[in-house]
């Protein structure tokens, strides 16, 4: 007996909620267009919009640090799509592509405090949540707080949230491929 493999299509705008539909104009107005990502989480009628008001609540935490956060768990969890378009957003918030690539791998010797957050986040992801004492110190160490905590938490469950449905669906990449490392 044969499988076959199931293709999860990205829908097209018209194949989306009138909800959707509008949310996916302002995606095309303030981006250019609609990640594919997006689009498929506009298979469920809220999804979409309750994924963008995770991904765009206010944080304690810089969008360099987020990058952090958002590269080393989606290395962790083996998302292409979002180590490509981390990667992107990454350069777009100063990192270098060598910077990077230091950074999924769960370090940032260039700079002490970002380095504390890689390393940080990368038992965090590691662990399910039991990061290791050396790391939680650290992290305390180079001036974050508990409040920063509960955000980067906040964000590795944004992010475990895209790689799992990229991961469970394998649809197109529409960014940069990132180096496979």
């Amino acid at each position: 007996m044969t499988t076959t493999e199931r293709v999860f299509a990205v829908p097209t705008r018209a194949e989306v909620s009138a909800d959707n539909q509008g949310i996916f104009d302002g995606l095309q107005k303030n981006l250019g267009f609609v990640p594919n990502l997006y689009a498929y989480f506009a298979k469920n009628d809220t999804a979409l919009g309750d994924y963008l008001a995770l991904q765009n609540r206010k944080s304690t935490l810089r969008a360099k640090e987020r990058e952090v956060i958002n590269l080393v768990t989606s290395q962790i969890n083996g998302c292409r799509y979002c180590q490509s378009a981390h990667t992107a957003l990454g350069k777009m918030n100063g990192f270098t592509e060598e910077q990077i690539i230091e950074i999924r791998k769960g370090t940032a010797s260039f700079d002490s405090k970002l380095d504390a957050l890689a390393k940080f986040t990368a038992s965090v992801v590691e662990n399910r949540g039991r990061a290791n004492e050396a790391s939680k110190e650290a992290f305390f160490e180079a001036g974050y707080n508990e409040a920063n905590m509960v955000d980067v938490v906040m964000v590795i469950g944004d992010k475990i949230i895209s790689n799992y449905l990229h991961n469970l669906t394998g649809f197109e990449i529409d960014f940069p491929l990132a180096e496979t490392l």
